[in-house]
């Protein structure tokens, strides 16, 4: 599940940036990431009512240890799109308080496929800047970050055209300013615990489309630039979110934990541009949560209960576009629900441990499901919204079982998630504005697969690590139908040597990778087959000590054999256009 069923937390709040859309970026730079987390199951309940698929769970690089400061220097290029990323950082910290900066720069030209051919205006620019404070002290710590992006993203709609290694956009491509500013903060009264978390998210989503002009003469030349530089959107939306998050840790009592709390969001959608894709709206979520876990032996049990409630108010509005005329009824929606969750965790024996995990859950259609009406030049098709709607339901069963020794490891987890009145996009037959329109719909459905793998570290070759998994999924609705946009299955064996050479080289790392993605031949009626193809990757690394001076280097080659294939998920596959070719990514990392 992705989109608007997977939480994604970051610097510690919800974000928001209109995720409705399958094909947006979280608009993150993985520069100043210091982890991510996957959770699911009962500690889901802590995040958010549309955590049907879990949670991704983003955590910032730490500050500097107490009394130290840092410089951090990183450096990676691309061969495959002639690629650069470059990120500077500084941390210091005191006592009490703790600083730190970080900027980072990307920019990528088209990239290449395995015909030697560029797929047409797939060039994008980032800018990053990262900063935080952090103070602490006796019964009191507190955090505050912020992080500015700003991207500018090709939209190839032409395929394989123009051949061109010049990083400046063509039209269309998006422009998408991302401020995220969040307040993390820690009161100790004893044994018990208050988090209040504050967060604000401002995301400027911009469209600009190529315009056909009439011939015209030189003298004209300069004027016409001048215009297309101040050209403005043709799509443009700004949405606002506020977010509180306010948790209540209660002292242990024997091998009880229990934690209550709140949590909700204010949220506008403004239009600016001349076309709307969805209306301007209001969102009003509210929340209240208990989770309780208890200990005992090596057994640890964990509930959880939410209620929530959303309040969804879009406003009217009548464009003309192209001699047509598109009409967005007002709404005003309320959506709520129960939802709860049981695991429980247990050590067979020292070496064989298990998970289990049983929850429903609860998702309120979004406002791009229910009354978008417009082009989307991002999946180029024409959505229309639905407002007759209601929620997603789901219940599902997790099972986790794993076994760990020193040298092998053995897992198998598999789940099966069945949801009540899933909403998902289908094609009318119909065109409007030139495109195909699509329209969303809602039908019963279930999702379950398996993930089994093993990891062989064997002794006295400690320097050898042999890992193998293998994923899959399936996705039906209750017709029958499969569900659209599922991936196949695949199977992932890589070969990993670690080693040290004298002193000069320490940490190094090769590791060989196959990953064979098997076909999918089950696709929703509006979906095509996808074949089989095996991709191979090799990575080289490790830290280089020259005196007093270390540094990290790495070299890695994706797609190592140049094959030819189509991702199923890929946004190009109805076109016919290939995945990227081979790939070679050098990078430098040091510390100061």
């Amino acid at each position: 599940l992705s989109g608007n069923r997977v939480l994604v937390y970051t610097q510690g709040i919800r974000l928001e940036n209109q995720q409705f859309g399958g094909e947006h970026g979280l608009g993150i730079n993985d520069a100043g990431i210091s982890s991510i987390e996957v959770i699911k199951g009962p500690a889901s309940l802590l995040y958010g009512s549309d955590a049907l698929g879990g949670v991704l769970y983003i955590n910032p690089e730490e500050f500097a240890s107490q009394n130290s400061s840092d410089i951090n220097i990183n450096q990676r290029f691309f061969s495959n799109t002639l690629g650069t990323n470059s990120s500077f950082g500084y941390k210091y910290s005191t006592d009490n308080w703790k600083y730190l900066v970080r900027g980072t720069f990307a920019s990528h030209s088209d990239y290449k496929i395995p015909t030697d051919k560029k797929v047409t205006n797939t060039r994008f620019n980032e800018k990053d800047f990262k900063a935080g404070i952090g103070y602490s002290k006796d019964k009191f710590s507190s955090e505050i970050r912020y992080n500015y992006n700003k991207s500018k993203l090709g939209l190839p709609e032409e395929g394989i055209a123009e051949q061109s290694t010049s990083n400046s956009l063509l039209e269309p491509f998006q422009e998408i300013d991302n401020h995220i500013l969040s307040s993390h903060n820690h009161f100790f009264f004893g044994d018990s615990k208050l988090d209040i978390d504050l967060g604000y998210t401002f995301n400027d989503r911009q469209e600009f489309e190529e315009h056909h002009e009439e011939d015209h003469d030189e003298d004209e030349d300069h004027e016409d630039k001048q215009h297309e530089e101040s050209e403005e959107a043709a799509l443009r939306m700004k949405l606002k979110t506020y977010t509180y998050n306010v948790k209540y840790h209660f002292p242990k009592v024997g091998g009880f934990e229990i934690l209550s709390g709140a949590q909700g969001l204010y949220q506008t959608n403004t239009n600016l541009g001349e076309e709307i894709l969805i209306p301007d709206a209001t969102i009003n979520d509210f929340g209240v949560f208990t989770t309780a876990n208890y200990t005992w032996n090596k057994n640890t049990l964990q509930a959880g209960i939410r209620y929530d409630n959303r309040n969804i108010i879009t406003e009217r509005h009548e464009i003309t576009h192209e001699n047509e005329i598109h009409i967005f009824e007002s709404l005003d929606k309320s959506y709520h629900s129960f939802t709860t969750s049981l695991g429980l965790k247990t050590s067979i024996t020292d070496n064989f441990k298990s998970r289990i995990n049983l929850s429903s859950g609860f998702r309120a259609p979004n406002f791009a499901e229910l009354a978008s009406n417009g082009v989307h030049h991002g999946t180029n098709r024409f959505e229309k919204g639905n407002s007759n709607l209601v929620n997603e339901k789901n219940t599902q069963i997790d099972l986790s079982l794993e076994y760990k020794t020193e040298h092998f490891e053995l897992f198998a987890n598999g789940f099966y998630n069945h949801i009540n009145d899933y909403i998902y996009i289908s094609p009318t037959g119909e065109v409007e504005d030139g495109e195909a329109v699509f329209s969303y719909t809602q039908e019963n459905a279930k999702l379950y697969g398996s993930e089994f793998g093993f990891h062989l570290h064997p002794h006295p070759l400690d320097w050898l690590h042999i890992k193998s998994t293998f994923e899959t999924v399936i996705g039906k609705q209750e017709n029958g139908n499969y569900l659209p946009l599922i991936p196949a299955n695949t199977w992932r064996n890589t070969f990993r040597t670690e080693f040290n050479i004298d002193k000069w080289l320490q940490q190094g790392y090769t590791s060989l990778s196959l990953e064979s993605t098997f076909s999918q031949n089950n696709v929703s009626p509006f979906e095509t087959k996808t074949g089989s193809y095996n991709l191979l990757n090799l990575a080289v690394g490790g830290d280089i000590i020259l005196g007093k001076t270390k540094f990290a280097t790495s070299i890695s080659v994706n797609n190592l054999l140049d094959k030819k294939y189509i991702h199923h998920l890929s946004r190009l596959k109805p076109d016919g256009i290939l995945n990227q070719g081979r790939n070679i990514v050098l990078g430098i990392n040091f510390n100061i």
